[in-house]
């Protein structure tokens, strides 16, 4: 890892000790509606592939890249702190996973997100070469109304 000003965030792989602390880290996310929630196990299999940006040894920053096959990963649960925010830590996320992304030969990352604008900052774009497009059902509607009409 390279040397860094003390008050400059660096980026390193996440490790499975940081899961507690990192669920700290998510929880507000979690509760503004900014991230979906994850239990302990899907954190755990994140961590894997995850980066966290740390400031003067406290996490300010995470993002993973889920790997779903040897064509398409995801990037997951991209947040920075809001003191940090507007730094580039979380370009400096990003990045990290699109590098391991090529490192394991994945030939397309998705984001699903509501910032569309950062991730097109980092080069995302709507569609693919070819014209391709990602295209979305969302069945958590259909799921709860089948369970409200069977309670």
């Amino acid at each position: 890892m390279n040397a860094t000003p003390q008050n400059q965030a660096s980026i390193r792989q996440a490790e499975p000790e940081d899961i507690l602390t990192l669920t700290e880290f998510i929880r507000p996310f979690v509760t503004s509606g900014r991230l979906l929630p994850r239990t302990e196990t899907e954190l755990q299999e994140l961590i894997a592939h995850g980066f966290l940006a740390v400031q003067n040894e406290i996490i300010v920053g995470f993002a993973a890249l889920e790997i779903y096959s040897s064509k398409l990963a995801e990037i997951r649960s991209l947040a920075v702190a809001n003191e940090v925010q507007g730094q580039g830590i979380g370009r400096l996320l990003v990045q990290s996973c699109v590098d391991r992304a090529h490192r394991e030969n994945i030939l397309e990352v998705l984001a699903i997100t509501s910032e569309e604008n950062f991730f097109q900052a980092c080069g995302f774009d709507f569609t693919l070469p070819g014209e391709k497009k990602a295209l979305f059902l969302q069945t958590r509607d259909m799921i709860n109304n089948e369970n409200e009409e069977t309670a």
